[in-house]
C-alpha cells in the first residue's frame, strides 16, 4: 500500500470518528430501528414517528434499511396488521469509490497474440459503476405476501434484470383450526428466490442493497445463489428448522435429464435474546446435490464482487471478469457443502462466525476435491447503533482441478460506517488479501491486493 493510500485512509478514518457526535445528536429512538424484529418471540409492534426510515406496512418482510441489521429469516410475528391488499416499492443504490493495487509473481504466459495473459490490470483510484436494486412487495392477504427483486444496474450485467420472485406464506388461507394450529409455526416459501443456506447471506451486499454488510466485500467463497423451488420453515420458542428442494440451478430447466437433479438444503439451530443485551443464535446448514448441469453454489451472484479487477489480466472487462477477488472451486457437477454460523450480541458488540467444508467436481473429473472456509466478523456499534467499527479474518484452502498441491487465499478487512439516517449508509474498509501456493503459471501465483474502498449506500 503506498504513502498516498495510507494517508488517504487515515484521513478517512478521521472524518468517520469526526461524525460520531453528531450521529450521536441526530439518532433516533431504538424503538424506531428494533435489531430484534427477525425473532420469533420478540414481536416489535409498528409505531408512527418521525423517522426517515418508512412504516412498515407489509407482513413478515426484513426491512430493506437499517432496521434489517442481523434479522435473519423474515419474521414469523412482526406485529404488523393486515389492512387489506397493499403494495409496497423498494429501493437500494450504491456508489464505491476504490484505490487498490495488486501485484503477482506469476511466469510469463504468451498467446497466439503474443500478450502475457498473467500481466496484471494496471489499477489506479476512482469511482465505480453504481449499482442499484429495485424490491416490489405485495400484501395480497392475511400472512401472505408476494416479493419481486430486479437489478436496475450491476457489474456483470449493466441492463435490468429480474433477481427473484416468490411467494410467502405465513397464515393458511383457508380457515381452518388444524391449519392454523400449523400456521403458527410453520412458514412455506414457493418460488425463483435465494437459497437459505448458512446466515452468511444475511450479512451480505446485495449488488445495491449493502445496508446490511458491515464490510464493503463479501467473504472469499461466496456461497449465493437463487433457484426455483421451495423452503419450509418450523420456528418453535427459539428453535428453527428448515428443509428446502430446489431445481438446483439458476434458470428453470428441462433439457439432459441425465445431467440434471435437484438440490437438498436443510439448516437447523437456535435463536433467542435472553435479556436485552444479550443474544445468542447458533445455526448449521447443508447443501447437496448429485449433477447439474451449472451448479451455481459459489458462482451464483451475478451481480459481481466489490472489488473491480483486482487479479485480473490487462484483457479483462468489468463484466466479463465480474467476481475479482473471489475464490471459486469449480464444483459444476456435484457439491455437497455444510456451513455453521455462531452469533453473539453483548450490548453494542457483534460476533459472527463462519465454519463451512465442501466438496464436489466437474464433469469428467475423477473424485472429489474439498475446500474449507473460515471467517470471524467483529463489529462494535455505539451511539444508539448510529455508528460502527468492524474488523474480520477470513481464509479459504483448497484444492483446484489439475493442480496437485493445496492452496489458499487469506483476507483481513477493517471498516467502519455511519449511519446518517436509517436508510442512508457511509461507510469504509481497507482490505488486504494474500493467494499462498498457486502454481507458476496461475495469474494469482504470489498475488496478493491490498488499499481501500469507500461506499455510499441508500436502502428503503
Amino acid at each position: 500500500m503506498t504513502m498516498s493510500n495510507r494517508t488517504t485512509l487515515l484521513l478517512v478514518g478521521a472524518m468517520i470518528l469526526a461524525a460520531a457526535p453528531l450521529a450521536a445528536q441526530s439518532a433516533v429512538e431504538p424503538d424506531q430501528v428494533p435489531v430484534s424484529a427477525g425473532l420469533v418471540e420478540d414481536a416489535t409492534e409498528p409505531t408512527e414517528s418521525t423517522s426517515t426510515a418508512p412504516q412498515i406496512v407489509i407482513q413478515h418482510m426484513r426491512p430493506a434499511d437499517q432496521r434489517g441489521l442481523n434479522v435473519f429469516e423474515p419474521p414469523k410475528h412482526d406485529g404488523v396488521p393486515y389492512t387489506g391488499f397493499r403494495l409496497d416499492w423498494g429501493a437500494g443504490f450504491t456508489q464505491q469509490f476504490q484505490a487498490i493495487e495488486h501485484s503477482n509473481t506469476a511466469d510469463e504466459v504468451l498467446n497466439d497474440a503474443g500478450t502475457n495473459t498473467n500481466q496484471l490490470m494496471d489499477l489506479g483510484w476512482g469511482f465505480n459503476n453504481a449499482t442499484a436494486n429495485l424490491a416490489l412487495n405485495a400484501q395480497v392477504a392475511p400472512g401472505i405476501r408476494v416479493a419481486l427483486t430486479a437489478y436496475l444496474s450491476s457489474r456483470h450485467h449493466s441492463e435490468a434484470w429480474v433477481k427473484d420472485g416468490y411467494i410467502l406464506i405465513d397464515e393458511s388461507p383457508i380457515d381452518a383450526p388444524i391449519l392454523n394450529s400449523l400456521m403458527d409455526v410453520l412458514t412455506l416459501k414457493v418460488g425463483h428466490f435465494e437459497i437459505d443456506y448458512g446466515d452468511a447471506h444475511y450479512r451480505r451486499t446485495d449488488n445495491g442493497n449493502a445496508m446490511h454488510n458491515p464490510f464493503v466485500g463479501n467473504l472469499i467463497m461466496d456461497a449465493f445463489t437463487t433457484q426455483v423451488g421451495a423452503h419450509a420453515y418450523a420456528r418453535i420458542r427459539g428453535l428453527i428448522a428448515m428443509a428446502g428442494v430446489t431445481g438446483g440451478e439458476i434458470k428453470g430447466e428441462v433439457r439432459m435429464p441425465d445431467r440434471r437433479g435437484p438440490a437438498f438444503m436443510g439448516k437447523l439451530g437456535y435463536d433467542r435474546q435472553f435479556s436485552d443485551d444479550l443474544r445468542i443464535r447458533l445455526m448449521g446448514s447443508v447443501f447437496t446435490q448429485d449433477r447439474a448441469l451449472s451448479n451455481t453454489l459459489y458462482s451464483g451472484d451475478r451481480a459481481g464482487s466489490r472489488y473491480y479487477f483486482v487479479m485480473e489480466n490487462t484483457g479483462a472487462t468489468v463484466g466479463g471478469q465480474a467476481w475479482s477477488g473471489n475464490v471459486n472451486p469449480g464444483f459444476s457437477n456435484e457439491v455437497t457443502a455444510f456451513m455453521v454460523n455462531p452469533f453473539v450480541e453483548v450490548g453494542g458488540l457483534e460476533l459472527f462466525g463462519t465454519a463451512e467444508f465442501s466438496s464436489g467436481s466437474q464433469f469428467e473429473e475423477e473424485g472429489d476435491r474439498s475446500w474449507t472456509q473460515y471467517a470471524g466478523d467483529l463489529v462494535y456499534r455505539m451511539f444508539d447503533d448510529r455508528v460502527y467499527a468492524a474488523g474480520r479474518y477470513n481464509t479459504a484452502s483448497g484444492e483446484l482441478r489439475n493442480v496437485a498441491n493445496e492452496v489458499s487465499v487469506d483476507r483481513i478487512q477493517l471498516g467502519a460506517g455511519w449511519f446518517v439516517t436509517p436508510n442512508i449508509l457511509f461507510k469504509g474498509e481497507w482490505v488486504t488479501q494474500q493467494y499462498n501456493d498457486f502454481p507458476t503459471a496461475d495469474i494469482r501465483n504470489g498475488g496478493e491486493f491490498d488499499g481501500f474502498v469507500l461506499e455510499g449506500v441508500v436502502a428503503f
